[in-house]
Order: structure tokens, then C-alpha cells, then sequence
């Protein structure tokens, strides 16, 4: 079996390389490389993550080959985050860089001469009906499917996840254990292309500032200023500056450039029970296609260990999701991610809306 590995120079996808190997597998390894050194504006800690990429592959005596995807990184996938910024909601690149640029751009440069692509992802694939479905980790606290919910059932049927089955402690000893050169590094965390930029000022390069008000919601007092609707998203609580809070953000004006606020953990304007969503994906199929009314479903509306019960509806050309608990700060732009009742498969995911 031909198996390509995207290797990002983390313990995990390091593992992953590991655990193939010792199924007697000969891998090839590449590196995605969506930043540049004179790009000014990402900063992916490129130099230190090649170093850990090339140091596995040398441990393992496999071939390490760079494809730089800058350019698609940035025509699909930055330009659709500022975008969406600009227009008041709050995007997930990640999940966007999963579909277009890893098993997309990817898949269509150098995936395609392969059988199979493995990463470092917490997920699974499973067989049911004679179809290849995106399952859930065993870990519920790294499940990635979140982050892979708007990719499509061929990319499903051509992925290995070596680290499904396998919790996020057991990655780490199996890592001490091969000695890996990366086996205490750190994991990654904020948004993929940023690195160790901060996002404020990520956003600043693009869309500046811009004073506006901080208003209350129930009684239109003006409590101070923000520097752009844009620096802000439903349902955030730390950054606004102001005393007496809790304060979250509950509603963004664009046009008015207006951020309005309410205050307390007892006020109910942070939550809602019910969001719908557009331009739906279903990742293998629609298992619901023959139920006229509701389903029973699991749902995320974020990345978090806790998988949400609710009822899934068809409405017009979209659906709505009804929670059976609160749910605060259901931030519109976000990917409203649907799995079926156990929370086994991930079925697809739309785009929350208002």
C-alpha cells in the first residue's frame, strides 16, 4: 500500500509516522508549507517545525519532500477568513485549510499518485452501508472531526487516521518510548496560519481600526469604545475593557460599527437553544433523506470535549438545530457541526446564521 503522510514536525503526526512504520509500511513524508519567510503577515514557526519534520524522517529513513502551498493558502483560505471578518462573522480557517489545502490542493498536486493520506488527526473512518464515514476519536477531549467536517466523501475514503483508536496520553508515551526527536514538544495551539502572531494584529494588518460604541442591549447606555466591530465575536467576554462585568458581546452592528453588551451570568441574552444553518455539506451522504420531520442528533458549534443533544430540521434550503440545553454564544460565520444520535459519525456541517 502507497501511503502519503502529512508530517507537520508535532508529536502526533510524528506518531502517526511511527505507528505505520511498525505495520511494516515505507511511507512518504511532506511538509505543507503555507507560510513565507518574507510574507510579513504569517509567521508558522516554519524553521523549527521543518527541523522536527526532517529529524523524524531521518530517524525512520524516510523521504521528506516541502510543498509549498502558500499561494492557494492565501487566495482560498486567508482571503476567505478577512472576508468574513469584514462582514461581521467569525470564520474557521482550519476547518477551511482541511478541505481546500490538505486534501484539496494536496490531493490534487501530490495525494493523487497515492492509495492512502495519513495524518495526525484524532479521528476515524468507518464502514457502513458500503460507504467510508468520518467517525469520532476515541479521545473526546483531541476529537478533531470538527475541523474535517466540510470535507467530501472521496477525501474520507482516501484518509488514514493512525491515532483514532488511541488517547492523547498513550501518543505521548508511545512517542517517549520511540524517543522521538519531538516527543515533549508542546502542542500547537490558536489558528493555523497565525503561528506566534497574534490574531489582533493579524486583523489590524488587513481591516485597521476604527473607534466605535460599546452599547448595553437593554438600555442603549454607552459604556466605552472598541477599536473595530471586527476585534470582536457573539458570545466573547474577556478584552472589552470594561468594569462591573461580566460583559459579553450578545449582537455586532456592521454598518454602525456598534458593539452591544450585556452584563451578568444570569442574563439570558448570551444564550439561545436554536441557530440555523446554510450551504449544509454532508460529508459521505444524507442518512435522514427519507424522514419527513425531525432527527435526533449530536451537535458542536465549537471545539470542546462535550457533544450537545438536539433535534435536527429541515427548513426551506437550510436546516435548524434545536438544542435540548443552553447554548452561549452561537456566533454566526462558525460551522454548526451535526453527528448522529451516538456521536459516532460526523455527518457534515452548515454555516450558523441568524
Amino acid at each position: 500500500m502507497n501511503i502519503a503522510v502529512l508530517l507537520s514536525g508535532g508529536v502526533d503526526s510524528s506518531v502517526a509516522v511511527h505507528l505505520l512504520c511498525e505495520q511494516g509500511y515505507r511511507p512518504s513524508l511532506f511538509y505543507i508549507k503555507i507560510g513565507r519567510d518574507d510574507a510579513g503577515y504569517m509567521d508558522c514557526s516554519a524553521e523549527e517545525d521543518m527541523e522536527m519534520a526532517s529529524a523524524v524522517a531521518r530517524r525512520y529513513g524516510l523521504t521528506l519532500e516541502v510543498v509549498d502551498l502558500h499561494r492557494e493558502y492565501w487566495e482560498q483560505v486567508a482571503v476567505y477568513a478577512i472576508d468574513k471578518i469584514r462582514s461581521g462573522l467569525t470564520p474557521n480557517p482550519d476547518v477551511m485549510c482541511n478541505k481546500l489545502i490538505k486534501f484539496g490542493c494536496f490531493e490534487q498536486r501530490v495525494g493523487k499518485e497515492f492509495d492512502f493520506t495519513a495524518t495526525g488527526h484524532y479521528a476515524t473512518t468507518v464502514l457502513r452501508d458500503g460507504k467510508i464515514w468520518l467517525g469520532t476519536a476515541i479521545d473526546p477531549v483531541k476529537d478533531q472531526t470538527d475541523f474535517l467536517a466540510q470535507i467530501d466523501a472521496l477525501q474520507v475514503s482516501k484518509l488514514l487516521f493512525p491515532l483514532g483508536g488511541l488517547m492523547k496520553h498513550e501518543v505521548r508515551n508511545i512517542a517517549l518510548r520511540a524517543r522521538l526527536p519531538n516527543a515533549k514538544r508542546r502542542d500547537s495551539q490558536g489558528i493555523c496560519f497565525l503561528g506566534k502572531i497574534d490574531y489582533r494584529d493579524f486583523v489590524r494588518r488587513f481591516l485597521g481600526e476604527r473607534e466605535g460604541d460599546i452599547v448595553e442591549l437593554e438600555t442603549g447606555r454607552k459604556l466605552g469604545k472598541h477599536r473595530g466591530y471586527w476585534f470582536h465575536t457573539i458570545g466573547q467576554r474577556k478584552g472589552l475593557g470594561l468594569s462591573g462585568g461580566p460583559w459579553f458581546v450578545v449582537r455586532k452592528e456592521v454598518e454602525g460599527n456598534v458593539i452591544y453588551v450585556s452584563q451578568g451570568c444570569d442574563t439570558s441574552l448570551p444564550y439561545g437553544n436554536e441557530f440555523k444553518m446554510r450551504d449544509f455539506h454532508f460529508i459521505t451522504d444524507n442518512p435522514w433523506r427519507e424522514v419527513q420531520e425531525e432527527v435526533e442528533v449530536a451537535f458542536k458549534i465549537r471545539h470542546a470535549p462535550e457533544f450537545v443533544r438536539g433535534r435536527l430540521q429541515k427548513e426551506g434550503e437550510g436546516y435548524r438545530i434545536i438544542s435540548e440545553e443552553q447554548l452561549q454564544g452561537i456566533a454566526p460565520g462558525q460551522f454548526g457541526v451535526v453527528y448522529d444520535s451516538d456521536a459516532r459519525l460526523c455527518i457534515g456541517s452548515g454555516e450558523i446564521y441568524m
